[in-house]
């Protein structure tokens, strides 16, 4: 992915699947101190999202960074590649 300024990484924008589901809604995100890379987002997932097959920290669901194909309006993440 190019690069990503972290105004478009607006806290509370919501979080959307490749195929329409609507995971949540971006909390907080996991940065590498040296190197300043974003690592993960922190997402608070919607009631009806299935959470079993993630990563999770607290309340919250751990999507990879690397996951991420998109961030306009909504930040579209590919399922697969954010399942743990």
């Amino acid at each position: 992915m190019s690069k990503v300024f972290a105004r478009n990484l607006l806290f509370n924008k919501q979080v959307m699947a490749t195929d329409g589901t609507e995971i949540g809604t971006l909390s907080n995100i996991v940065v590498e101190i040296k190197g300043g890379q974003v690592i993960d987002l922190m997402v608070n997932p919607n009631s009806a999202f299935d959470v079993s097959r993630y990563k999770k920290e607290d309340n919250y669901i751990l999507i990879p960074f690397s996951a991420v194909s998109a961030i306009k309006d909504y930040i579209i993440v590919d399922k697969m590649k954010a399942r743990a």
